[in-house]
Formats: C-alpha cells, sequence, structure tokens
C-alpha cells in the first residue's frame, strides 16, 4: 500500500519535520541536558530542543507565512489557527540514550487540532494524521486495537490529587493493566497502532503540545478522543480520555462507568 501525499498540509510538513529533526538521532545520548529557568524539578532542556524548535519556527513560517507558531521551549501565538510543538518530547530520555523521544507538531484552526504529526527521528518512522484523512506510519494505515479492558493496556498521566481522581485510579488498577506512561508521543503512538488501548490524562503533567498532536492521531486511526464526563474534546481541557471505541464504552456506560457522561449541564460545567 503507498498513500499518495496530497493533503492540504502533509505533503510540505512531514518532510519539513524530518529536515529540522535531523541533528536529533546523532546526538542522541551524547546532548547536554540543564536544567530549565522553572527550577521545577525534573524539567531540563538540551540545545537540541531550542536549536530545533527555532529551525521548525522558521521553516513553518517561510511555508505557512500566515499561521502563527507557538512552542514548548520558546512560546509564542497561541491565536485562531497556530502550528504548536513540542521539539523533543521526553528530553530526559533524549539525553540519557533511552528510546521512546519523539518530536511533536500540530496544527491548530479554531481550538481544533486538524493536522498533526509524532515523529521518531530514532527510526524515521513518521506518524501522522490530518482530520478527516486517517491516520498512518509513513504511508501505511495504523488503526487501534479492538481489545477491551480486561485484556487491554491502558496508560495514566493522573496527579491524584482530586478525589473522584482517586477513585477512578482504583477502579482502573483492578479492571486492566493500568501502568503510568511517561512519554506522552511514544504513549500516543502505541494507542494509535493498536500496542496499548487508551491513555487517560486527568491533570497531569504535560502540556497542549504533549498531547494536541496524539490526539488528533489516535482520533483518526478509529478510536475515541473525549474530556472525561463528556463525549466532545476540547484541547483546553486536559483532563481526558482518548482510547479504543470498545474501552470507551466499557469507561464511560453503565452503571460501573469509572467515567460516566454527564448530563448536558453538568458537562459543561465542569470544562
Amino acid at each position: 500500500f503507498c498513500y499518495n501525499l496530497s493533503m492540504r498540509y502533509a505533503d510540505i510538513v512531514l518532510p519539513l519535520l524530518r529536515g529540522v529533526c535531523a541533528p536529533l538521532k546523532p546526538a542522541w545520548g551524547s546532548a547536554k541536558a540543564f536544567p530549565k529557568e522553572s527550577h521545577k524539578a525534573g524539567d531540563i532542556v538540551t540545545a537540541l530542543d531550542i536549536s530545533t524548535e527555532e529551525a521548525a519556527r522558521a521553516a513553518l513560517a517561510k511555508a505557512f507565512p500566515d499561521i502563527a507558531f507557538a512552542g514548548e521551549e520558546q512560546g509564542g501565538e497561541r491565536g485562531e489557527r497556530y502550528w504548536l510543538m513540542d521539539p523533543i518530547d521526553g528530553t530526559r530520555r533524549f539525553a540519557a540514550g533511552e528510546e521512546g523521544c519523539t518530536s511533536q507538531l500540530a496544527l491548530i484552526e479554531h481550538g481544533e487540532v486538524v493536522c498533526a504529526a509524532i515523529y521518531d527521528f530514532l527510526r524515521d518512522d513518521m506518524y501522522w494524521a490530518e482530520k478527516g484523512i486517517g491516520a498512518f506510519c509513513n504511508s501505511a494505515p495504523i488503526h487501534v486495537s479492538e481489545r477491551g479492558l480486561h485484556d487491554g493496556l491502558v496508560g495514566w498521566e493522573m496527579r491524584l490529587e482530586r478525589e473522584d481522581d482517586k477513585v477512578a485510579f482504583a477502579k482502573l488498577e483492578a479492571l486492566t493493566r493500568f501502568e503510568r506512561f511517561r512519554v506522552a508521543g511514544d504513549s500516543f503512538v502505541k494507542v494509535a497502532r493498536g500496542d496499548a488501548e487508551g491513555h487517560i490524562v486527568s491533570d497531569g503533567w504535560g502540556q497542549d503540545y504533549d498531547f494536541a498532536p496524539g490526539t488528533l492521531l489516535v482520533a483518526e486511526a478509529g478510536g475515541v478522543v473525549a474530556n472525561i464526563g463528556s463525549r466532545a474534546f476540547t484541547l483546553s481541557n486536559l483532563r481526558f480520555i482518548a482510547t479504543n471505541p470498545r474501552v470507551f464504552a466499557e469507561l464511560t456506560e453503565g452503571p460501573g462507568a469509572v467515567f460516566p457522561i454527564l448530563g448536558a449541564r453538568d458537562a459543561s460545567a465542569s470544562m
């Protein structure tokens, strides 16, 4: 199967991302990491995080001069239409020479993710999706699994400061193989290609640039992405479920639902 990249964005964006990420693989395991100015514990950066983001900002501005850009390292404008980038998702892994680090890019239009790429630069595998087109690894379509909770693997990113999250966490530990997924891009790829059944985030450690690409990838791979307590997804609400359809139904339907769908009035109040 060979897919013709005649999309609105993908034919330009994917080779562009490969190009700006070319220096990453040779530096894997040898790049020096240093604390970010935030001084948060474990919050580190390398010179390649910054230079990759700068290169992507410049290349995208040249290719799409009317679209703004925001990145993890140097910020930017989040308006009606903008690129959102995490130049190295999993910087600690990258610096230590561990697998699971990727580069992530998404296009946001009016609050909705419409194009996304998660680039595994170690293997030169480009996971990408465009709204309404599907999800792919390079040119091959990918799809979520059909396994349920009992036979599946579900990842989590939850601070467990809310009482309802503590209750949900205990229920999930009894229902499925429930593990902390530590790097968002790699985790969403696992769900989209059917190696894991879902990813749950509730007041986690990540930001929009960590999650935006993966949410579209999972949705276009046949999955369901929705904010907790809702059937809809808003990127500004970082409490969400991204799973295959079977697991989503098991989590949200019936008297034993871990995350029941709220009524319209309650759902709007929870956003």
